[in-house]
């Protein structure tokens, strides 16, 4: 059952498949005034990138399992590596910085998806499914706890800022970024922290729950020019409003791992789901990243 709201949300546009044969998609992150989408291809461990042409061509390989990806104020990419367990940086010059690797002297599980904050933070979800076959390179954990973490702009050790979840996975900002919200995979909800105005996170209680039997978890998630929350789910893309009200569900043929805004008006979600990349119109456009 949809909400009326849902149509003037999302709208009830047709579902466009854009590019297929991949092994398992993630990480769509859009360039606002270079209008291409990069995304990666885990299980193959390379990225891609979608020109505004339309032609998609290999942008990294190999990408060490990347997974989620996004930009930095200053429009540089970052990575989420799998396969290495770090945070990275691509450079103007082509050169990776390394952001993040190790917390405490052992490595982190495997960052997983990220986002940077206005003042220039960095804050990741570390879950182990890239030390699991097929996602990653099968090896032990070093850590007892799967966290957030914030990297601050001085590069230094990143900071953990919660350590209580199962699988932390998506996570994102309020419009005024006084809240973080970051869900978990295994426990299938999402949660809701105050963030101050040093990046501190208190509160964590559940603000919302992904239900559904179809096929799918909480995975990537994203909110709009609204504050309406979209998060991967049972059978597709979950819709929430700001109070955390589900709205209703985009279905999608796969099970979509992540999605992100795009096109000139921000009106084009990409969706990374499973095998293939697809496009959908909504009717209220996300947000720059910068």
């Amino acid at each position: 059952m949809r909400d009326p709201r849902f149509a003037d949300i999302v709208g009830d546009a047709g579902l466009e498949t854009l590019a297929g044969g991949f092994g398992f998609t993630e990480g769509p992150v859009w360039h606002p005034y270079e209008k291409w989408l990069v995304f990666s291809d885990i299980p193959n461990s390379r990225m891609h990138r979608r020109l505004p042409s339309g032609e998609i061509e290999v942008f990294r390989d190999p990408s060490h399992k990347a997974n989620g990806n996004t930009l930095d104020r200053r429009g540089r990419l970052l990575s989420c590596e799998h396969a290495t367990s770090r945070v990275t940086r691509a450079e103007p010059d082509g050169t990776v910085t390394v952001l993040a690797s190790h917390y405490g002297g052992k490595a982190l599980n495997s960052p997983n998806d990220i986002v940077v904050a206005t003042g220039g933070a960095v804050y990741f979800t570390d879950p182990t499914y890239g030390r699991q076959p097929f996602f990653g390179v099968p090896r032990e954990a070093e850590l007892a706890f799967r966290g957030v973490y914030r990297i601050d702009v001085d590069g230094a050790e990143p900071t953990l800022l919660a350590g209580d979840f199962a699988q932390p996975n998506g996570l994102c900002f309020s419009l005024d970024e006084s809240r973080l919200f970051v869900n978990d995979t295994e426990r299938r909800h999402i949660r809701v922290f105050s963030l101050s105005a040093s990046g501190e996170l208190t509160g964590g209680a559940v603000w919302a729950t992904t239900e559904g039997e179809a096929p799918g978890a909480p995975d990537g998630m994203k909110i709009d020019s609204c504050g309406n929350l979209y998060c991967s789910g049972p059978g597709g893309i979950h819709v929430f409003d700001p109070s955390g009200d589900g709205l209703g569900v985009i279905s999608t043929p796969e099970p979509c791992a992540n999605f992100t805004f795009g096109d000139e008006d921000l009106r084009g979600l990409y969706l990374t789901a499973s095998t293939s990349l697809y496009r959908l119109r909504v009717r209220v456009p996300g947000l720059r990243l910068f």
